[in-house]
């Protein structure tokens, strides 16, 4: 197996791991994480309903001017923080964390730490 095939296929296996264990639910919605290289993208989904509740990412105009470079752990705090404002006027104080296929560390422990600081409660 060539190196790329073997690592996706152990990222989607990680992250069927996690997804078994965290379900969405109209009273505890689960946090997903998506991170790309220079941007960070989290969002709170209601997964019996099918809908977000709640998305806020580096890319979008809430976030625009906040920060020069959206790939760093700076950034990932303050969607973190503003993620958790979203989420409590959308009535939401309890979710479940998605990491997907990431390590708990770094961009993804920034976001989640900012997170809990604005008021969600994991």
């Amino acid at each position: 197996m060539k190196a790329q095939k073997r690592k996706s296929v152990s990222q989607e296996r990680r992250r069927n791991r996690v997804r078994k264990a965290v379900r969405g639910s109209a009273d505890r919605p689960r946090l997903t994480v998506f991170r790309s290289s220079k941007h960070i993208y989290a969002q709170v989904v209601d997964d019996e309903q099918g809908c977000t509740l709640a998305s806020v990412s580096t890319v979008s105009p809430e976030f625009k001017g906040k920060m020069a470079y959206g790939g760093n752990i700076k950034a990932a705090e303050a969607v973190g923080s503003l993620l958790a404002e979203k989420a409590k006027t959308a009535g939401v104080s309890k979710v479940c964390f998605d990491r997907g296929h990431y390590k708990y560390h770094g961009r993804i422990k920034a976001l989640a730490d900012a997170a809990r600081q604005g008021g969600l409660d994991f």
